[in-house]
This record gives structure tokens, C-alpha cells and sequence, in this order.
């Protein structure tokens, strides 16, 4: 095998794209959370026998036009919203020009994630079935995990490398580590790579609520998700999709592409304890982040800024900050960090992806996004999560965690990239 087979490509980012209850456009949603707002209200559930009452719902339709009809009738909302980020990803990489222009299509590859994929569509054919005999002839299509992965490699005529990451909360990032380690290794030129969830029904959302992982905040919408907060009591559930376009480089810099930051690290290990609760022993999200730093070649010194999980739950957030510590020891308390949940919501199989474009958006304008409502900190919780407003920095190194549930730990280092 020769040298350069063996040696690792680098992988850039050129292009992203987000649907969330912040915004209908990646940039609309970093414009929000600068302007602290919040992409959740409250909703009384209570008749669904649902106890939660905050969610994030995106309003604005969804510009479909894009999509021949033959594909768009055939996915649930998650995938429409997978469509609509990955479109906004590919216009900002490529523009009106054709992507075979610059990748061969089997060098060309899609990682789309979910968490659920389109249980409320199912949930409703079935309804539908069970009371008529008969239901939509695009059921299947409805609960295929695969449907948004699918539907990008037939869109945009992508037939290299496909997966599809089913780990909860985890998802996104698991999906673009997994893109980076394809393009990394020579498999692919170009990969599109995120997560999307839509989770509205009250079958769908019950399921969640009944495990009382939601907040049970009925009134201040302030206390209904605050990450590292001793007010923390669950976290709120939105919908979204958010999707990154990923290129080698020397590839994307031959045709002149737009550098927007540079994956460099990707960590992934398991709890293999419990479904829903974090190891007490946190040696698999310690190791998680130590894999992402090794393989970028970074020291603990060199992160400049943590995006962290920060669902707003009582077990992640103290197990998170304990972790934060065990991996980055004394360093842990000069890095800053901040949770950004606390103005989407959790996303869930968007949630890392989302989180993703935000270190992307910190790395452009050179700050980093507060910790919202963090007003009332718990003790246990003791590191720098930026309480106290924006903050400018010289960022060139930054660190994404996610968390999920069914023990998924990932995380990625995603560096400003030249």
C-alpha cells in the first residue's frame, strides 16, 4: 500500500443548513439565540394525559417547491425537514452549479440520522387503518429511519457511501463523525451529513413524557429549560433538522469553495449501563472526548470553547460538568462553555448537528453563545458556562458534545480550518 493511501484527508465544511423553532434559515437561528430568544411556548398537552407543557414547534411552511412530488409525498415531516436543511447546505456549498461538476457521484455520499424517523405519521396511518381497513399506500416510506437519507441520495443523485445513525440524542454528531471517518479515509469526496426529528403527535410525545425526562415546568417559561441550573427539571422537546455539507479539502479548495471550519476530531463510545441514565463512572464520555482531542492532535489547553450537551436534566448536566472535569482536569475551569438548548429546545437527532453549526457560527463571528437562564447555579456545576451574556474570544478550536440516550456518547472537535 502506498504513502499516500495511507495518509488521512482533511475534511472542511463548505456548506450547512437548519430548520429550527428559532429559525427557518441557519443564520436566523444563530440571529436568535444572539438576541436571547427562545424557540418554545407553552402547550397545554394535559388532555393527551401529557404533563409537560413547553415545546418547540417550527410555525413557517416549509418551501417543499424544490422537490419533485414524487419524492416529497412520499416522506413524513422529519424528512421534509432533513430536505429542506440538506438544500440549504448543498446552495451554500455549490451554489446553482451541478455537484457532479466537482464530485463523482460514487465519491458522493449522505448520513442522515433520527431518533424516531416518522413515528407520528405512523402512529396516524395506523389510526387510520384500524378505523377504515385502509391507510396511506406511502406507510412504509412513513416509517423507513432510512427515508431522509434515501431521499438525498435520490435527489441529488448521491450514490456513494449511505447510512443511516439511529442514537437518540446523539445522532447528529454521531452522523457527521461518521461522514468526517468516510471522507477521512478516501471513501468519499463530499458527504452530507445531520440529523432531523419531528416528534408532535401526543402518542409520540407521550412516550417521552411518561419517563419523565420533559420538564415539568408548568408556568415560567424561564425555568422550562435551563442547563446547569439548580431550577433544572427536564428538558423541553422541539422539532428540527440541521445538516452540514462535508468535502475533502484539497477537493473543495481546487474549485474554490468557501472554507466554514474544519472537522479535525471525532470521539465515540459507549455507557453500556442503562437506557436513559448516564454511567455514574463516566470512563465512556471522558474517553469520548479524549479520542476527539487525540485525533485532532490537540492538547486540553487548546479548546477555546465547549459546546455542551446540556439537556436541562438533573443526571446529564451534574454527569456532563464531572466528566468535563475527569477529561480536561484543571483546564476544565478556564475553558468556556455553555449549553444552547436553552433557547431551541432539544432538537434530538438534530440536536448535535444543530449544535454543530452553532461552534460553526462562534468560529465565523469570533463569540460565544451564553448558557440561558442559568440564573440559580447548582454547586455541582462549577465550571465557566458563560452565565453572564455573550461573550467575544479568539476562537480556533472548538468541542461539540452529545449525549443520548442508550449510553451514545460523541463528540467532535471542529476548528476554524484554513
Amino acid at each position: 500500500m502506498t504513502k499516500n493511501r495511507l495518509q488521512a484527508k482533511r475534511v472542511v465544511v463548505t456548506g450547512y443548513g437548519a430548520r429550527t423553532p428559532l429559525g427557518i434559515h441557519a443564520a436566523q437561528s444563530w440571529e436568535a439565540i444572539m438576541a436571547y430568544q427562545l424557540g418554545y411556548r407553552h402547550f397545554d398537552k394535559k388532555d393527551g394525559g401529557i404533563k409537560s407543557g413547553f415545546f418547540g414547534v417550527i410555525d413557517e411552511a416549509l418551501d417543499l417547491k424544490f422537490l419533485p412530488a414524487g419524492i416529497r409525498r412520499r416522506l413524513p415531516r422529519f424528512a421534509h425537514l432533513a430536505m429542506s436543511a440538506a438544500n440549504e447546505a448543498m446552495l451554500m456549498a455549490f451554489g446553482s452549479q451541478p455537484l457532479s461538476s466537482f464530485h463523482s457521484p460514487l465519491t458522493s455520499g449522505a448520513i442522515i440520522g433520527t431518533g424516531w424517523g416518522g413515528i407520528d405519521e405512523t402512529v396516524i396511518n395506523h389510526d387510520k387503518y384500524q378505523s377504515s381497513g385502509l391507510g396511506s399506500t406511502f406507510g412504509c416510506f412513513f416509517s423507513m429511519p432510512s427515508i431522509a437519507t434515501a431521499a438525498c441520495s435520490q435527489f441529488w443523485s448521491l450514490r456513494g457511501y449511505q447510512n443511516t445513525p439511529i442514537a437518540a440524542c446523539a445522532t447528529g454528531t454521531m452522523a457527521i463523525g461518521d461522514a468526517f471517518e468516510i471522507i477521512r479515509s478516501g471513501r468519499a469526496t463530499m458527504m452530507l451529513a445531520g440529523g432531523a426529528e419531528s416528534l408532535l403527535h401526543n402518542t409520540s410525545v407521550w412516550n417521552i413524557d411518561i419517563l419523565n425526562a420533559l420538564t415539568r415546568e408548568e408556568q415560567d417559561i424561564t425555568k422550562a429549560s435551563c442547563p446547569f441550573s439548580l431550577d433544572r427539571n427536564g428538558f423541553v422537546l422541539s422539532e428540527g433538522a440541521a445538516v452540514v455539507c462535508l468535502e475533502e479539502r484539497d477537493t473543495a479548495l481546487a474549485r474554490g469553495a468557501t472554507i466554514l471550519g474544519e472537522i479535525t476530531g471525532y470521539g465515540n463510545f459507549s455507557d453500556a449501563v442503562d437506557f436513559t441514565a448516564p454511567a455514574e463512572d463516566k470512563i465512556a464520555r471522558v474517553a469520548t472526548i479524549q479520542a476527539a482531542l487525540a485525533q485532532a492532535g490537540l492538547g486540553v489547553h487548546e479548546i477555546d470553547y465547549i459546546n455542551a450537551h446540556g439537556t436541562s436534566t438533573q443526571l446529564n448536566d451534574r454527569n456532563e460538568a464531572e466528566s468535563i472535569k475527569q477529561a480536561f482536569g484543571e483546564q476544565a475551569y478556564r475553558i468556556p462553555i455553555s449549553s444552547t438548548k436553552g433557547y431551541s429546545g432539544h432538537l434530538i437527532a438534530a440536536a448535535g448537528s444543530f449544535e454543530s453549526i452553532v461552534c460553526l457560527q462562534a468560529l465565523h463571528h469570533q463569540i460565544m453563545p451564553a448558557t440561558c437562564h442559568l440564573k440559580n447555579v447548582d454547586p455541582a456545576c462549577d465550571l465557566d458556562f458563560i452565565r453572564e451574556g455573550h461573550r467575544p474570544a479568539v476562537l480556533h478550536n472548538t468541542l461539540n458534545l452529545s449525549f443520548g440516550f442508550g449510553g451514545a456518547n460523541a463528540a467532535l472537535v471542529i476548528s476554524r480550518g484554513i
